[in-house]
């Protein structure tokens, strides 16, 4: 038997004339008897149900397509990688050499892809080499079809190829819910505020397609956003029994019940594209799971991928075909992170507003730290007056006489040069001495390197010599100066004499 890669439930058309408020008319088309699509599955109220911060999950349930009957589980919804099919599809290179016994139609799919790929004998010369290369360009792009031959039908290339590149193996997060939990996720094609805004309407609605049994009670475990403005909605049903005890209805007997024809075309009208049971997988469906690769991936990447699983426990190893699933994990991941965002935002500022009332309650409680205190010596002064008033006019007793001495020598005690006052009067001259030398050391805020203060000195000593140098110089030239106006002094009653 062959797991092909196939996809999820299908899309959704719009009636605005829905018997749910709000909630228009979708179509849906069945899932895939075997096969997986990916949830977001961040946080209790994910697809599984279970925190997490990586990971994807997969989904549409076990069991026949639109029967409910099969296995009956769920494993989420959100970022589909297509699934594995009991169908059957063209077959894999891996099946060439794993898988000998073939049907007579998928040897001869098998033979006729590597004669489009290797050698076309459509037009005779040379060609068909190029005819050949561009089939294997198609073939690697998965998409096109691919002739060879004539009288021969094409091949006809999908991204479920064996030669399609763009392809990988990532891991999902395995579900861990028990089917007594009695969870089932409903993908509306409808925004989050909406569904939160018709919350009442919606289960009321669930509740009439459940029968209106008033022993039944609907309540929703989560409603979580999901790309291309889609909802996931987790319920669950709980059945009373006329003795008073209650019991959550098992997931797969809730799913098995909106599979049913007519259930899922009125679920359509409220706006459901999705439903699905959230239940653990067992260990054979495990195994199975990991035995068949699925179509168009190598046995020989499949093994490596089990092998490179970083929790086998928790995780299973899903693959990822062309650009729509990895555009689909960035919009989940581009929406996780925002979520990652806004739970750290609200954490903030909650841990912001605990700060807040922790400085309050600080402040409180020494305040009535200091209030009790006071009180405390405001009641102690009262009890003193007190008993005073109370034991005047009488003598003195013998315990009052005992405290009376103890606390005459313990006063002794404390007055003692060499005793407790004494040690204390020391210990707060140590004190004030401290402080002044504190008090010092701190005026004294600057100070300055050795070799900074030695290039400062050798500075200062230049600009010495440079004074002292044009002292000199002036001082040469007031004595020039004064030689000069000598020898004019001399001169002047030489020439006077002369004219005269």
């Amino acid at each position: 038997m062959a797991f092909n890669f196939g996809a999820a439930a299908g899309a959704a058309a719009a009636n605005p004339t829905g018997a749910f408020g709000g909630f228009g008319t979708t179509t849906t088309a069945p899932g895939s008897a075997f096969s997986f699509s990916a949830p977001a599955n961040t946080g209790t109220t994910g697809l599984f149900g279970a925190t997490q911060n990586k990971g994807f999950g997969f989904g549409t349930g076990f069991g026949g397509a639109g029967t409910g009957t099969g296995l009956g589980t769920g494993l989420g919804t959100g970022l589909g990688f297509g699934g594995f099919s009991t169908q059957q599809q063209q077959p894999t290179l891996g099946g060439l050499f794993s898988q000998p016994t073939q049907a007579p139609s998928q040897s001869n799919q098998l033979i006729n892809t590597a004669s489009a790929l290797s050698a076309p004998i459509l037009l005779g010369d040379e060609r068909d080499a190029i005819l050949a290369k561009w089939n294997q360009l198609q073939a690697f792009w998965g998409a096109g079809k691919g002739y060879f031959n004539s009288n021969i039908a094409p091949v006809e290339f999908t991204q479920e190829n064996p030669f399609c590149r763009f392809k990988a193996v990532g891991y999902s997060c395995m579900p861990n819910n028990k089917d007594e939990d009695g969870l089932v996720v409903l993908v509306f094609n409808r925004k989050e505020v909406d569904i939160r805004n018709q919350q009442q309407q919606l289960v009321e609605s669930l509740h009439k397609i459940l029968g209106g049994n008033q022993t039944l009670a609907v309540n929703v475990e989560g409603v979580k956003t999901l790309p291309d403005d889609q909802t996931e909605v987790v319920i669950y049903v709980v059945e009373r029994s006329p003795n008073g005890t209650s019991r959550r209805v098992p997931a797969t007997t809730l799913y098995a019940h909106f599979e049913q024809i007519n259930i899922k075309t009125v679920l359509q009208q409220l706006g459901v594209t999705l439903s699905m049971a959230r239940t653990e997988l067992s260990p054979a469906q495990i195994k199975q799971l990991l035995q068949n690769p699925p179509a168009g991936v190598d046995p020989i990447i499949w093994e490596q991928a089990k092998v490179d699983n970083p929790d086998p426990e928790k995780l299973i190893p899903v693959p990822m075909v062309g650009f729509k699933e990895l555009l689909r994990r960035l919009k989940v991941q581009d929406q996780m992170t925002k979520q990652h965002q806004t739970r750290l935002d609200i954490i903030s500022e909650d841990i912001s507003e605990l700060q807040k009332n922790q400085t309050t309650t600080m402040a409180k409680i020494a305040q009535y730290k200091r209030k009790l205190m006071d009180l405390s010596h405001r009641t102690l002064q009262v009890l003193i007056k007190q008993e005073i008033q109370r034991k005047s006019g009488y003598a003195i007793q013998a315990d009052e006489e005992q405290l009376r001495v103890q606390l005459d020598t313990i006063q002794c005690e404390l007055n003692a040069p060499t005793q407790f006052k004494g040690r204390l009067n020391e210990l707060m001259s140590q004190i004030r001495m401290q402080n002044h030398f504190g008090a010092v050391r701190a005026e004294e805020r600057y100070y300055i390197d050795a070799d900074l203060l030695q290039e400062i000195k050798q500075h200062l000593k230049q600009q010495q010599e440079g004074l002292t140098h044009l002292i000199s110089i002036i001082k040469d030239d007031l004595e020039d100066i004064k030689l000069i106006e000598h020898g004019l002094n001399e001169s002047i009653p030489i020439r006077g004499g002369i004219f005269s």
